[in-house]
C-alpha cells in the first residue's frame, strides 16, 4: 500500500505542474468533451433497450484503441522504478493505483454513473449495486488498457510484431470511421446484436440488473489482467536488444543519394516506420472496402489517395522523431537533406499508393480522371508537406536510442503530435484540390494538372523547407536536444498565449471541424451523387430532394467555417506574440 500511495501522489504531483500552457488547454478540452459524452451516456440510462450496453462497449473501446495512438498515459513508467528491487506485482499494482489519478479515469467514472441511474429504475437494491460495479468497471476498463499497450508494445519489438499491429490497428480505427456501416448492416441501425450485453464493458449493467455473479466475473477478470500486465512489465524490464544481425555498406555517389539511403534503411530497419507505414496502408484500404458489406462500392478508389494522406500525417514530425541525429548534417558544410528525405518518402509510399489506388478503382470501375488526378497530385503534397511542416512546427521527440519498453510512444508531447497529424491530413488533402476540381470540370485533363501540381508541391515546399533547415538548423537542434527553444525563441508549433475561453474554442473548431466537413458534407456529396440515400447519420441523405445538394453545401461550410475560427484565433494570438510589449508609462 505504501508504495501504491506514493506513486499516486507522485502521479498528483507532476499532473498538477503540467496543467499550465498548452498542455494545460488540452487536457481543459478533452475535458470538455469527455463530460459531454458522459452526459450523453447517462441519458442513454434513461432509454429502453441495450443503447446503454452499446454506449459502455464504446467506452472500453476508447480506452482500448486510444492508447495504441497515443502511446498510452506514461506519466510513471515501469523503467523509473526498476532500481527499487519492486517485484513485477507491487509494480503493477503500484501503477495501476497512480492510473487512477488522472482525466480519462474520472470521466469514464462520471459515465458509469449511468449504471446508478439504470439501478435506480429497478429499485434502492441495485441502485447500491452500482455503486460498487462501477468502481470494478473502470478498473477494467483501465486494465484492458494497460495490458493492450503493453502487449503491442513487446509485439513492436519484432518486425512481424510491428506489420501485425499496424493491420490491426489500421482495421480498428478503420471501423470505427465506418461506424455508420456496422450500424447498417445490422439492421438498419434499430436492432443491437445480443452478445454486445455479455462484453466485460457490459459486466458492470449485468449485476445492476441483478445478475450478481457478473460482479465476481469482474473481480476475477480484474485480477488475471493485473497478472498478465505484471508479467507484460517483466518482459518490457528486457524488451530492448540490439540486433546482431550484419549491415550491408551504403554505397553513394552524392549526398543527395546518401540521404536517400540512410532514409530508405531507416523506412525498412525501423519498426515504428515499420508500423506507420502498415497501418497507413491498412487504414486506407479497410476504410473504402468496409462499406462494401452494404454492396457499395463507390469508396474504393479512395483507398490510394487515403493511403498518401495518412502516410504523410504518420511521418509529418520526422526530423523530431530523429531527434539529434541532425547535427550530422549541421557538421557537413552545404549538406542539406530535405530532397533526398524526400525521394526516400516517395520511393516508400508511391509504388503502394499506384497499386492500391489502381486495383481498387479497377474493381470499383473508376473514375479514373478523378482518382488519377489526385493521387499524383498527393504524392507531390505529401512528399513536399512533410519536411516543410515538420521543420516549421517541429516537436522534440525521444531520441530512437533512448526509447523506452513502449515504442509507440515517440515523443512526450503525444497531444500535440495529434493536433500536427489533424493538420497534416488537412493540408495534404489541400494540395489535391486543384487537381480535382479540374478532373470534375475538364475529366481526363485534370491528369496532366495533377501531375504539374505534384511536381510543384514538391519542388517548392521541399525549397521551403530547406531554406528553413539552412537558416534555423542549429536552433532546431536545441529543440531537438532540449525540448526548449532556444532563448528568446519561440516553437512553430507551441500554442500562443491566449485566454482560456480562446484556447479552448481553438481545440473544439479543430477537433470537430471535420464533422461536417468531410462526412457530413463531402462523403454525403458523393452518396447522393451516387443516389445512395437515407445513409445513418449523414443528414444530406434522408433530406427532400431539393434539400440534399444544399444541406452537403452548408456542412461543408459549418466545417470550414469552424476550421477557420479555429486558424484565424491562432494567428491572430500568434501575431500579437510577435509584436513588442510597449514600455509603461509613468505620469
Amino acid at each position: 500500500m505504501a508504495v501504491a500511495a506514493t506513486m499516486v501522489q507522485m502521479k498528483i504531483a507532476i499532473l498538477r505542474h503540467s496543467i499550465r500552457g498548452p498542455r494545460g488547454s488540452m487536457m481543459a478540452s478533452a475535458g470538455s468533451l469527455g463530460v459531454l459524452l458522459a452526459a450523453g451516456t447517462i441519458y442513454l440510462a434513461f432509454l429502453e433497450g441495450d443503447w446503454l450496453a452499446v454506449a459502455l462497449a464504446a467506452w472500453m473501446l476508447g480506452w482500448i484503441v486510444g492508447p495504441i495512438f497515443s502511446g498510452g498515459d506514461e506519466t510513471l513508467r515501469p523503467e523509473y522504478f526498476s532500481l527499487l528491487g519492486l517485484g513485477p506485482g507491487r509494480l503493477a499494482t503500484g501503477l495501476l493505483a497512480a492510473a487512477f489519478a488522472g482525466l480519462a479515469p474520472v470521466i469514464s467514472l462520471l459515465a458509469l454513473a449511468a449504471l446508478v441511474v439504470a439501478g435506480a429504475r429497478d429499485g434502492v437494491v441495485a441502485a447500491l449495486v452500482a455503486v460498487p460495479a462501477m468502481v470494478l468497471q473502470v478498473a477494467v476498463f483501465v486494465l484492458l488498457s494497460k495490458v493492450t499497450v503493453a502487449a503491442l508494445g513487446i509485439a513492436l519489438g519484432s518486425r512481424l510484431g510491428a506489420i501485425g499491429t499496424g493491420v490491426l490497428n489500421g482495421f480498428i480505427l478503420a471501423l470505427l470511421g465506418q461506424s455508420w456501416v456496422i450500424a447498417v448492416a445490422f439492421g438498419q441501425g434499430g436492432q443491437i446484436p445480443e452478445f454486445v450485453r455479455y462484453l466485460p464493458s457490459g459486466w458492470g449493467l449485468l449485476a445492476v440488473q441483478g445478475d450478481y455473479l457478473a460482479l465476481a466475473a469482474m473481480a476475477v477478470l480484474i485480477v488475471l489482467l493485473l497478472a498478465a500486465w505484471a508479467a507484460l512489465l517483466t518482459r518490457r524490464a528486457g524488451a530492448n536488444r540490439r540486433s546482431a544481425r550484419g549491415r550491408r555498406p551504403m554505397r553513394a555517389g552524392t549526398a543527395r543519394q546518401a540521404v536517400m539511403a540512410k532514409e530508405l534503411r531507416t523506412w525498412t530497419r525501423d519498426l515504428v516506420r515499420n508500423h506507420q507505414i502498415t497501418f497507413a496502408l491498412a487504414y486506407g484500404v479497410f476504410f473504402a472496402a468496409t462499406p462494401l458489406l452494404l454492396g457499395i462500392p463507390a469508396m474504393l478508389p479512395l483507398a490510394g489517395p487515403i493511403f498518401i494522406a495518412m502516410s504523410a500525417a504518420m511521418t509529418a514530425n520526422s526530423y523530431g522523431v530523429d531527434g539529434t541525429a541532425h547535427w550530422l548534417t549541421l557538421m557537413t558544410p552545404g549538406a542539406s537533406d530535405v530532397r533526398g528525405r524526400q525521394l526516400a518518402w516517395l520511393v516508400a509510399v508511391g509504388p503502394l499508393a499506384v497499386l492500391v489506388t489502381v486495383a481498387f478503382t479497377l474493381a470499383a470501375g473508376g473514375p479514373w480522371p478523378l482518382v488519377l488526378a489526385a493521387m499524383c497530385a498527393l504524392l507531390g503534397g505529401g512528399a513536399g508537406m512533410v519536411p516543410l511542416v515538420s521543420v516549421y512546427g517541429l516537436i522534440p521527440g525521444i531520441d530512437p536510442r533512448n526509447r523506452g519498453g513502449n515504442p509507440l510512444r515517440t515523443t512526450e508531447d503525444e497531444g500535440s503530435i495529434t493536433g500536427m497529424a489533424y493538420l497534416m491530413l488537412l493540408l495534404v488533402a489541400l494540395t489535391a484540390a486543384p487537381a480535382v476540381v479540374a478532373a470534375v470540370l475538364f475529366g481526363w485533363w485534370g491528369v496532366p494538372i495533377g501531375i504539374v501540381t505534384g511536381v510543384l508541391w514538391y519542388w517548392g515546399l521541399g525549397l521551403l523547407a530547406e531554406r528553413r533547415l539552412a537558416a534555423q538548423g542549429p536552433e532546431l537542434l536545441q529543440l531537438m536536444r532540449t525540448g526548449r527553444p532556444p532563448e528568446g525563441g519561440t516553437s512553430a508549433w507551441k500554442m500562443p498565449k491566449m485566454s482560456k475561453t480562446h484556447e479552448v474554442i481553438v481545440m473544439l473548431c479543430w477537433s470537430f471541424g471535420a464533422i461536417p466537413l468531410i462526412p457530413q458534407g463531402i462523403l454525403a456529396a458523393v452518396f447522393v451523387s451516387n443516389g445512395q440515400l437515407r445513409h445513418s447519420w449523414f443528414l444530406a441523405t434522408y433530406m427532400p430532394p431539393g434539400l440534399r445538394w444544399p444541406t452537403a453545401i452548408l456542412m461543408m461550410l459549418i466545417g470550414l467555417a469552424a476550421m477557420g475560427t479555429g486558424a484565424w484565433l491562432y494567428m491572430r494570438a500568434k501575431q500579437r506574440e510577435k509584436e513588442p510589449e510597449l514600455p509603461p508609462v509613468y505620469d
